[in-house]
């Protein structure tokens, strides 16, 4: 961690005292309601007026200080001293900042951690520990106790691994008399013969993932410390994600994960998640307890319960289970030649992270042409194998010609017809050849008739398989709607699944608790209702668990396929001539967009302020310079993304990356470092270049479309009988378009969770979800519902 990235409640009082006095005794272009306005930028550093009037009323108590109060907020809401230090400069409190900086100068951070890793015998393999601090710093690397001869370097390297060098690592990093320890990392090396599944010490060794460390049960108090850790070893190093009542928990991905002062809403079953781009494994699970109340039972208790909870209502104990389970999301907006959409970009963003929890491997992406969308077919289908659970989630423009479902690209012409589109049904019959233990689709969008597309298309013969559920959002030859809410969009449909989506239900039966809310929907009443279509026989959950009965190899390779979409490039850190340090990182919004953030992490005493901004980005994306280097998300078009859940710290410039299926080549861009001197007027300028590959779904070519296969009907040589009606476009529109009454308003609910068939979270006004062509189907022509102003779609 940076120095300028731990948080202020590492300042001392007599620096907290000394940075109030500067405050209080400025000017108000430079005092402490400049600061509160300037921080409260970043949403989780605002102060309410309340607060503010706090801050005011110190003035009145002896020795208070408005600004000691006002930075006893900023810590509180774990403000960094990098974004203290921003907000200072941006004032013009020159003294502040050179007093921060001079503070924090000749302290020694560890930006570099090492990491745990597992190595075979006579491979090479080594440990990094990166520092800042003064000049000269100096490296001692220890085994256990017992310190490594020569090892004097921030890398400590083993050419070759041995098994003798198994064992726990830790780095000392010191300047004179001032030291401080890296984390403990261990090094296990194996027998290259040593057999795939074998028990140490130390746990389970499975497919080269190894967790050393479980997390225990504990019972405290209210306001007690709680430290959960879990310890693995891997090649790659592995990643790690934990969860609370199977609940994912945003921000916690480190294998220790610590809550200063627990309450009862702790309370619960934790387990880890430990990953890398081959494997994945999962702790046991951890009951944290938290007083006075009495205590939850145990979890065998629990699970034998359960058991005898479903014997009682004459359900046999669950034995089906998934041997993996994958999901490829599409959400299409931006049209070129038709209305375009909102909702496809909440919607796919909130069902990704709820099929998460789920242990689906999820592939979301925005804004796809028909080759791309071909393509990206293609590659979910690799995933697919026996016994796979596979979901499709298309949110869009689309239409239903003879029971046939038809998604809609961004690039189809404005009178579009089914060799334009992918066929839903030509999908399912590609799934069906890879066994797939369960077919879920989920269509978000319209289904009326296409008056422009006469032909009748002919799709192959389907397999009985019983496995096969649709979840049409709006019944056959009728409309699907979007609503605004706060700036957001939902689709309805997804406003209702994602209540239930995570139940242990049999994935028709949740389905049918997702229509019955819908029926109480009143704006959508009479116009809007989901249809469900299945042949499913078994009682199949969306949360089965999974268990992998095929070989290693095969199982690696799937992983290996699905992990190529989501390797982030790794952050880096850029040094330029002038002594300025800046942080390059990466974080994925969805699979095809990509959020790059600059953060200033090292600043000499004679530069004054300075900015890292991203330049001459490629061509093949078409990047809106408009939209870039931001400081915040929001200002780069981006509505879903969180920079806090994403572990990003405060003070950055942002830049949104779209569309990275279309990138041709390797991104690379240039950063330029803008600063200024202390005393002169003029910026200065400096380039770096950078080169991050092929960042997420680039990865695999989608605009090639090497892998891709043509998704559209065949067509059968017989025409419809409405044939010699389509060119009337003008008899055909008035014979079908509908007419609707305007639909009142609803307040606004933000908790969507708490829905009930009395009080709904939805709000604004009511539009078109998905269409069919221009001028021939009625989407493209009818108003809102709620609407009497010009026509929306």
């Amino acid at each position: 961690m940076s120095k300028w990235s731990v948080p202020m409640s590492s300042l001392g009082e007599a620096a907290l005292t000394k940075l109030s006095e500067l405050l209080d005794n400025s000017c108000s272009t430079r005092g402490w309601r400049r600061l509160a306005e300037v921080a409260g930028t970043e949403k989780q550093f605002k102060c309410s007026e309340e607060e503010l009037e706090t801050c005011s009323l110190r003035v009145l108590e002896p020795g208070g200080s408005p600004s000691r109060y006002l930075l006893w907020l900023l810590s509180e809401r774990a403000c960094s001293l990098h974004y203290l230090l921003c907000c200072l400069d941006r004032i013009g409190q020159a003294e502040a900042v050179g007093f921060l900086q001079d503070l924090v100068q000749e302290g020694i951070h560890i930006l570099a951690q090492p990491v745990s890793q597992m190595a075979v015998e006579g491979k090479n393999v080594s440990l990094i520990c990166q520092a800042v601090g003064p000049p000269g710093l100096s490296y001692q690397w220890f085994c256990g106790k017992q310190e490594v001869s020569h090892a004097t370097s921030p890398e400590l390297v083993f050419r070759p691994a041995t098994l003798q060098a198994s064992g726990w690592y830790i780095c000392r990093v010191h300047h004179g008399a001032n030291f401080t320890f890296s984390r403990w990392a261990q090094l296990h090396v194996t027998r290259a013969t040593s057999p795939k599944t074998v028990s140490s010490r130390f746990g389970s060794f499975i497919d080269g993932l190894c967790i050393l460390r479980q997390p225990q049960s504990c019972i405290l108090v209210e306001g007690d410390p709680m430290e959960l850790t879990c310890v693995a070893v891997a090649t790659p190093p592995p990643r790690y994600q934990w969860f609370r009542n199977e609940m994912l928990i945003p921000g916690a991905n480190y294998s220790c994960l610590q809550v200063n002062m627990v309450t009862t809403a702790e309370r619960g079953m934790y387990r880890c998640k430990v990953y890398n781009l081959f494997r994945e494994a999962w702790s046991t699970e951890a009951q944290v307890e938290i007083g006075p109340r009495l205590f939850t039972m145990g979890i065998a208790r629990r699970e034998a319960m359960n058991a005898e909870s479903a014997l009682l209502h004459g359900v046999a104990t669950r034995n089906l289970y998934a041997t993996d389970k994958v999901a490829l999301l599409i959400g299409n907006m931006t049209y070129r030649n038709h209305k375009e959409l909102k909702a496809p970009m909440v919607d796919v963003h909130e069902l990704t992270n709820l099929l998460r929890q789920l242990d689906f491997k999820v592939v979301s992406l925005l804004d796809l042409s028909k080759e791309e969308m071909q393509a990206a077919v293609s590659e979910f289908l690799l995933l697919l194998d026996k016994g796979v659970y596979g979901l499709l989630y298309y949110a869009g423009h689309g239409y239903e010609n003879f029971g046939n479902s038809f998604m809609v690209p961004i690039d189809a012409p404005r009178s579009y017809t089914s060799e334009h589109c992918l066929c839903v049904q030509s999908v399912l019959q590609r799934m069906q050849e890879r066994q797939t233990g369960l077919n879920v689709f989920l269509l978000d969008m319209c289904r009326k008739r296409n008056m422009n597309d006469d032909i009748i298309p002919k799709v192959g013969a389907l397999k009985v398989t019983a496995n096969i559920v649709f979840g049409y959002a709006t019944c056959a030859d009728a409309e699907a709607y979007e609503i605004n809410q706060g700036g957001l969009s939902n689709g309805i449909f997804i406003s209702f699944l994602k209540k239930w989506l995570l139940e242990d239900e049999k994935i028709t039966v949740l389905l049918d608790k997702v229509a019955e809310d819908m029926g109480t929907c009143e704006i959508t009443k009479g116009k809007q209702a989901l249809e469900l279509r299945s042949n499913l026989s078994e009682r199949r959950a969306l949360t089965d668990r999974i268990k992998t009965t095929e070989g290693s190899d095969e199982l690696s390779a799937r992983n290996l396929q699905w992990s190529k979409a989501h390797i982030l490039p790794e952050s880096q850190h850029l040094r330029f001539d002038c002594g300025v340090l800046v942080q390059l990182g990466f974080a994925a919004e969805f699979s095809n967009i990509l959020i790059i953030y600059t953060q200033i992490m090292k600043i000499p005493k004679d530069i004054l302020s300075c900015e890292a901004k991203l330049v001459y980005m490629p061509e093949d994306l078409e990047v809106d310079l408009k939209f870039t280097n931001k400081e915040s998300p929001e200002e780069t078009g981006s509505v879903v993304f969180s920079a806090q859940a994403n572990g990003i710290p405060g003070c950055c410039l942002y830049t949104r990356i779209q569309g990275l299926q279309k990138l041709k080549t390797e991104l690379a861009f240039t950063v330029c470092l803008q600063y200024r001197y202390q005393g002169i007027d003029d910026f200065i300028e400096e380039y770096l270049p950078v080169n991050i590959g092929k960042p997420l779904v680039a990865k695999l070519n989608l605009q090639a479309g090497t892998r891709s296969v043509d998704l559209s009907c065949a067509h059968a040589p017989v025409r419809s009988q409405s044939s010699s009606q389509a060119s009337d476009l003008s008899s055909c529109h008035s014979s079908v378009e509908p007419s609707f009454a305007p639909t009142p308003h609803f307040s606004s609910v933000t908790d969507c969770g708490d829905v009930t068939p009395s009080t709904y979270c939805l709000s604004g006004p009511l539009e078109l979800y998905g269409t069919g062509p221009p001028g021939v189907n009625i989407p493209e022509e009818n108003q809102s519902p709620d609407s009497e102003d010009p026509p929306l779609m």
